[in-house]
């Protein structure tokens, strides 16, 4: 089997050893309900406490503010969805931007033919949410404001702390999906002024199918999944204790390492761009600069196509994504590139990258020369580059 240099951890990532040796007990051992009176059950409802707890603590809440769910998506769905109705009586205008995360915004086309008003926020070209624009957007209706912590696609960092206080100032709730963020950079609610915040295991390596949505004491927010009295009577269902043990035990490790891995991280991070940025000409680096996600890189090649990147890519053992895991698939450039001002044509040539600490500097090398090779063997095949080389020799 050949070597895979795994560069796609915003998509998923790799389950750690003591994250599934603290689940699997869970299946055969303590498999009773945690909802169950009974002492069997008793083990099972004491992990579940005992993960909320670990959750909570990572973000400065109380354990009764976090709620388990089955995802991320279904954690940002019921937080504006349940919000919106909530509130209704007060405004039926909600604020969110152009890059968020399509859990975010097919929610909110929802909402529209629900009689919900929608802003959706322009950003500027690294992605960055313009605060005078969302000042300006906030009317005596609005009930809520959604703005992600950091871009999945582009690694971009939000001004959340801003965000929060401008919210807070004018009384409306404030939600960010902190699903890239959550476990990558420190999060304090508090400091933040967050009202609502989702997030999901299998981002921080832990199991998939776990989530949660974090709800401040005193937001009026509705049950989402009617049934059981489950996570207080506002989220039915047998509780998920496997995955809610591994999300825990990962959410515990992930807050250990948090400064060294991001640290670590950062480095290699900056050691790509700048090797890809010196070897490949025609390239730019999509987001912010300096103000991103540890492990996230994002390339535009002019001339190519990202698909067939990718699948050139994935010959030499390389994983790696044009945008969000959500999307793939679809032939349509990426919202979050368009929205930052790229052309469809250089827009279509993405390149997403997202590290881990497994990572090493001798794999980026192999990147790069692997990017360099694959990069001129496409553009040699276009007509658009040999048009655009003819008319840069005949200046």
């Amino acid at each position: 089997m050949k070597k895979v240099i795994y560069l796609d951890n915003a998509a998923t990532t790799k389950t750690k050893p003591e994250v599934v040796e603290a689940m699997l007990p869970y299946f055969t051992e303590y498999y009773g309900n945690p909802s169950s009176i009974y002492d069997f059950s008793a083990p099972a409802k004491a992990a579940v406490a005992k993960a909320r707890e670990a959750i909570a603590d990572s973000i400065g809440a109380q354990a009764r503010e976090v709620y388990f769910t089955g995802s991320g998506s279904e954690a940002d769905n019921w937080a504006i969805k349940a919000a919106a109705e909530a509130y209704r009586d007060k405004g039926n205008h909600i604020i969110t931007s152009k890059i968020e995360h399509h859990a975010v915004l097919h929610t909110c086309e929802y909402l529209e033919k629900q009689g919900f008003q929608i802003t959706y926020l322009d950003v500027d070209e690294n992605g960055v949410v313009k605060l005078d624009e969302l000042k300006k957007a906030i009317r005596p209706e609005t009930i809520l404001i959604s703005i992600m912590f950091a871009n999945n696609e582009i690694g971009t960092i939000q001004p959340i702390g801003q965000i929060g206080e401008i919210a807070k100032a004018r009384g409306i709730l404030f939600h960010t999906d902190a699903v890239q963020a959550y476990g990558h950079l420190p999060i304090n609610v508090d400091d933040y002024h967050i009202d609502m915040m989702s997030a999901s295991g299998h981002k921080i390596n832990g199991p998939k199918g776990v989530g949660f949505l974090y709800i401040r004491t005193g937001v009026k927010i509705r049950s989402f999944i009617h049934g059981g009295a489950q996570e207080r009577k506002r989220r039915a269902g047998t509780e998920n204790v496997p995955g809610i043990v591994g999300f825990g035990k990962a959410a515990q490790i992930a807050m250990e390492t948090l400064e060294r891995r991001a640290s670590y991280e950062a480095r290699l991070r900056d050691y790509l761009m700048a090797r890809v940025m010196e070897t490949v000409p025609y390239t730019r680096i999509n987001g912010h600069r300096s103000n991103r996600l540890p492990n996230n890189v994002n390339f535009a090649f002019q001339f190519i196509e990202g698909e067939s990147l990718l699948i050139m890519l994935d010959g030499k053992g390389i994983c790696g994504s044009s945008g969000s895991a959500c999307t793939s698939g679809s032939l349509d450039p990426s919202h979050v590139l368009l929205a930052i001002g790229l052309p469809h044509e250089i827009a279509h040539g993405s390149l997403r990258l997202t590290l881990s600490e497994e990572n090493t500097q001798e794999e980026m090398d192999f990147v790069v020369e692997s990017i360099k090779a694959i990069v001129e063997r496409l553009r040699n095949m276009s007509p658009l580059y040999e048009d655009f080389m003819k008319a840069k020799a005949d200046r």
